[in-house]
C-alpha cells in the first residue's frame, strides 16, 4: 500500500487537483435533522471567572454556564454546558446590544479571547455593546476533546521531520487513521457533535438566553465560519457582522481537497515572499546571506540531522522550524527582520522562538483544530485519492509543504488523513445554502497575503452572501481588523452605526518591516491564544 501511495503521490501535481476537484464536485455529508422540539433557553446566572487567564484584563467581567443540547436532533435530551463572558456597557441607558467575539481556531477559547482583546476594542465600541465570548463546544472550558494524549502527541511530532523520507507519506497515512480512531475511543460522546451546525445553534440560543432580538458579531479566522453558518441559519437575527480571514464556505465544507490546495499554496507564497525580502534586503533580515531560500532549506535538514534540545528536553527538528513558522508568518510583514533574527538564532543552535515544541497546550488546541474539522467536512474515504491528493498538496509547496503535508496530525492544511478516516458521523455539520437571504449586510475582509484563509476566500464569501460587502486589506499577514488604521475605522463604523465602506475599498496601510527592538516575546504568536491586536499605527 505504501509503494502504491508513494507512487501516486509524484503525479503531477496540476493533473492531480483537477482529478480531485472532479472527483469531489459535490461530495455528500449526513442528511441534515429537524428538531421535534425547540431546546429550552438556557439560564445564566452570573458570577466571577474561574479559571480564566491570570494575564488578561479581566476587570469588570463577569461569567455564567449555558447548557445547551448536546444533539440538537434531541433538543431536550443531555445537555452540555458551554462557558460564557461578558462585560457590559457602562452606560446601560444608551447601549446598542450584544458583540459577541469568536476567536479563530478552531480549538481557541471564546471566553480567553473577550477578555484579551477588550482593551484592544475602540472606546466607541466598549460604551455601545455588552462583549460577549464563549468556549464553543469541545472547547477549553466547554468540554475539552481528547484523541491523542499528550505522551502520543509528542512522540509523533518529535519524531516528524522537516524534510521528511521515504515512506512519510505512508506513516502521515497511518496516523491519520490512529487518530481518527482514538478521537472515536475517548471522545465518542462528543466528537459527532462538535460541528459548526450545532455551534452556530448554540450561539442562537445565548442570543435568547441573553435576552437580545439580534446580534452584532466580529468573527475572525474559524470564527468567519461560525458567523457564516449562523448568518445562514438566522439571517433575521444578525443586526452587524464582520467576518475577518474569511472561509469560502462551499468549498471548505464540500470541496475539502481543493479547499485545503489553496492553503499550502497561500502559506507557500507568503513564506517565499519573506524569504525573497530576506533576499533583496540582507542586513535587515540577517538570514542566509542573500540566498535565504537555500539556507531554509540547508536549516531544516541541519535540525533534521542534529536537533536543538529545548530547556524541556524535547528536540526542536527542522519540522519544530515548519511548524512555528507557520503560524508567525500570519503576523506580517512588519516582523520579517524578527523572524530573520529567528532564522539566524535557529542556524546557530541558540534559543528561538521558531525552535519552540509544540506543548501540552498546544496539543488540546491541535486535538480540537483537528476533530471540529473532520465533523464539517466531508472528504472521501477512498484512501488512494487520499495519497493522491496529499502528494499534490506537498508538491505545490515546496517550502513548508512536505514537513506540514507530511506531519502528523495538526492544523487546517493537513487534515486529510484523519478526516478521511473519520469514523464518527456527523450530524453536526451544517449542509445547507451559505446565503444567509433575508439578513443585515455582512462585512467581510480579506487581506491579499494572507497566508491562511487565501484572499479568494474572502471575495467567494463576499460574492455568496447576499448582501455581502468585501472590504480589502493590501497587505502581508493573516486577518486585517487593528492591524491596519484604515480597515478598523471602517470596521468599527459599521459595527457602531451600521455603515459600510463603499463597493471595492481597498486598504494599503500596512505597517512596514521594522528594525528589531520589541522583546521577542511581544511578537512571537502562540496557536493556543487568539487575541485582537492593538492597533500598533495609532500608538506610534
Amino acid at each position: 500500500m505504501a509503494d502504491d501511495l508513494r507512487k501516486r503521490a509524484v503525479w503531477g501535481t496540476s493533473l492531480v487537483l483537477v482529478a480531485v476537484t472532479a472527483l469531489l464536485g459535490g461530495a455528500p455529508g449526513a442528511a441534515a435533522a429537524t428538531p421535534l422540539a425547540a431546546p429550552p433557553v438556557p439560564v445564566l446566572v452570573w458570577g466571577p471567572c474561574d479559571g480564566a487567564d491570570a494575564e488578561g484584563p479581566g476587570d469588570g467581567f463577569e461569567c455564567a454556564t449555558a447548557r445547551v443540547p448536546l444533539d440538537y436532533r434531541e433538543p431536550t435530551g443531555r445537555t452540555l454546558p458551554l462557558s460564557v463572558t461578558r462585560r457590559l456597557a457602562p452606560d446601560r441607558a444608551h447601549r446598542t446590544g450584544v458583540l459577541v467575539l469568536h476567536p479563530g481556531g478552531p480549538g481557541n477559547s471564546g471566553v480567553d479571547f473577550a477578555r484579551d482583546s477588550y482593551a484592544a476594542l475602540p472606546v466607541s465600541l466598549r460604551e455601545a455593546f455588552d462583549v460577549v465570548g464563549y468556549d464553543m463546544r469541545g472547547v477549553r472550558r466547554s468540554g475539552q476533546v481528547e484523541c491523542w494524549n499528550d505522551t502520543e502527541y509528542s512522540a509523533a511530532v518529535d519524531a516528524a521531520r522537516g524534510v521528511p523520507g521515504p515512506g512519510a507519506l505512508g506513516t502521515a497515512v497511518r496516523q491519520g487513521l490512529d487518530f481518527a480512531g482514538a478521537c472515536g475511543e475517548r471522545s465518542a460522546d462528543l466528537v459527532p457533535f462538535i460541528g459548526t451546525g450545532s455551534n452556530a445553534r448554540d450561539l442562537d440560543l445565548l442570543r435568547e438566553a441573553l435576552g437580545e432580538q439580534t446580534l452584532s458579531f466580529y468573527g475572525r479566522s474559524f470564527g468567519s465560519y461560525v458567523g457564516t453558518v449562523y448568518a445562514a441559519q438566522f439571517p433575521r437575527r444578525v443586526r452587524a457582522m464582520v467576518l475577518d480571514g474569511a472561509y469560502d464556505p462551499r468549498r471548505y465544507a464540500d470541496v475539502p481537497y481543493s479547499y485545503d490546495a489553496g492553503q499550502f499554496v497561500a502559506l507557500d507564497a507568503a513564506v517565499g515572499r519573506f524569504l525573497d525580502w530576506c533576499a533583496r534586503n540582507a542586513a535587515a533580515c540577517g538570514f542566509g546571506e542573500g540566498r535565504p531560500r537555500q539556507a531554509f532549506e540547508e536549516l531544516k535538514r541541519s535540525l533534521d540531522a542534529d536537533p536543538v534540545i529545548t530547556a524541556s528536553g524535547r528536540p526542536a527538528t527542522g519540522y519544530t522550524l515548519a511548524y512555528r513558522l507557520m503560524f508567525n508568518i500570519n503576523s506580517g510583514q512588519e516582523i520579517w527582520p524578527y523572524l530573520g533574527e529567528a532564522l539566524r538564532a535557529a542556524q546557530a543552535h541558540r534559543g528561538s522562538f521558531l525552535l519552540s515544541p509544540p506543548s501540552p497546550a498546544s496539543f488540546d488546541f491541535l486535538n480540537v483544530n483537528t476533530a471540529v474539522e473532520c465533523a464539517d467536512r466531508a472528504y472521501p474515504s477512498d484512501r488512494r485519492l487520499l495519497g493522491a491528493a496529499v502528494g499534490a498538496h506537498v508538491a505545490a509547496a515546496p517550502l513548508l509543504g512536505p514537513p506540514i503535508g507530511l506531519g502528523p496530525p495538526a492544523y487546517d492544511h493537513n487534515h486529510a488523513p484523519a478526516c478521511a478516516q473519520w469514523p464518527a458521523g456527523r450530524p453536526s455539520r451544517y449542509e445547507g445554502s451559505y446565503r444567509a437571504a433575508g439578513s443585515a449586510p455582512i462585512l467581510v475582509l480579506g487581506t491579499t497575503g494572507d497566508p491562511d484563509t487565501p484572499y479568494r476566500d474572502a471575495v467567494a464569501l463576499a460574492a455568496t452572501l447576499e448582501r455581502g460587502r468585501l472590504l480589502t486589506f493590501a497587505a502581508e499577514g493573516h486577518t486585517a481588523y487593528n492591524r491596519s488604521a484604515c480597515v478598523s475605522a471602517l470596521t468599527t463604523a459599521y459595527l457602531a452605526a451600521l455603515a459600510l465602506p463603499a463597493r471595492g475599498t481597498v486598504c494599503a496601510d500596512e505597517a512596514p518591516p521594522e528594525s528589531p527592538g520589541l522583546r521577542t516575546a511581544d511578537i512571537a504568536v502562540d496557536e493556543t491564544r487568539d487575541v485582537i491586536p492593538a492597533l500598533r499605527s495609532a500608538a506610534r
